[in-house]
């Protein structure tokens, strides 16, 4: 199937792209470029905006033309599944791959989305109000509720169970897709050994009881995002002093959520650098070396 999509040709060193639509306003290729340039690689980040009606084509069209690798954002992560030789387990829970690797003609499918964003809890940066999470810095051990069940939130309970989470309440709208979102929960538990239970997000008491158990409380709906509902997704008396609170959302980069969290004197947790800590490990699947992480920033920022 020949692609009907512009997809710039490789000159000298490697190619890697982002796909999907829109891509004009992504980071990715600063990102990516600055840190090729950083660790003296030879090497080029595009992006391709592609409709999913065009996926295959452009598949086939990138490893024919040699392009190493290439990340893929919405609405492809799950349309890409069926086109990969091979799937991390992660990938394979989650249904979905935002990272694709070419190894001698085949490819390889990856998700890095829940992996950034638990690698992010260790970085200070993440920390609008400075300092860090100090013993919260991490996933494994702790007890988490998780707003939402979608892309986001899915890769995120993948890696947190298999990094060793002690529990994940994860806090869903009781609609069509509850059902399905229990039944994923459920497997990823049987695969990983965490529990997970699903609880009916609108329900208060529920919700409260979710909220009151957990170490890490992370928001991935879109609840408080900019241009749509900008409310908290929970109330605010729900929040504590001893809870750490973290939005996966990034513009603004202060939800309200946040907001009532600090004033609740809670520690809380930006979700910018989610964008950043998974690029970092896609990077590292390309090319075998860690992103410079601290030069990124800066063009990041």
């Amino acid at each position: 199937m020949e692609s009907k999509v512009q997809i710039p040709v490789p000159e000298a060193g490697a190619m890697f792209a982002l796909l999907g639509h829109p891509v004009a306003h992504s980071m990715s290729p600063a990102m990516h470029n600055a840190a090729f340039k950083k660790l003296g690689i030879d090497a080029k980040y595009v992006l391709i905006d592609v409709l999913e009606d065009d996926l295959p084509g452009v598949v086939l069209s990138l490893r024919d033309m040699g392009y190493a690798g290439w990340n893929i954002t919405m609405p492809l992560k799950s349309a890409m599944v069926p086109y990969c030789d091979k799937l991390s387990d992660a990938a394979r829970l989650c249904g979905a791959v935002n990272t694709v690797v070419v190894r001698d003609g085949r490819l390889f499918g990856y998700t890095t989305d829940g992996r950034g964003y638990t690698k992010s809890l260790a970085d200070s940066d993440a920390y609008p109000d400075g300092g860090s999470a100090g013993d919260l810095g991490t996933v494994t051990g702790r007890t988490l509720t998780i707003l939402g069940c979608g892309g986001a939130a899915r890769s995120i309970i993948v890696a947190a169970a298999i990094d060793g989470a002690l529990r994940i309440h994860v806090c869903k709208r009781k609609n069509a897709s509850f059902d399905e979102a229990v039944a994923f929960c459920w497997q990823v538990s049987q695969e990983t050994g965490t529990p997970i239970d699903v609880v009916n997000m609108n329900e208060p008491v529920d919700l409260k009881w979710a909220i009151d158990d957990a170490d890490i409380l992370t928001n991935a709906t879109n609840v408080g995002m900019e241009g749509g509902d900008m409310s908290s997704p929970v109330p605010a008396e729900f929040l504590r002093r001893d809870l750490l609170v973290s939005d996966i959302i990034y513009h603004p980069e202060m939800t309200r959520l946040l907001s009532d969290a600090k004033n609740a004197g809670a520690r809380i947790h930006s979700g910018k650098w989610m964008l950043l800590y998974q690029g970092a490990e896609a990077f590292r699947l390309w090319t075998g070396e860690d992103m410079p992480v601290e030069d990124v920033k800066r063009v990041f920022e």
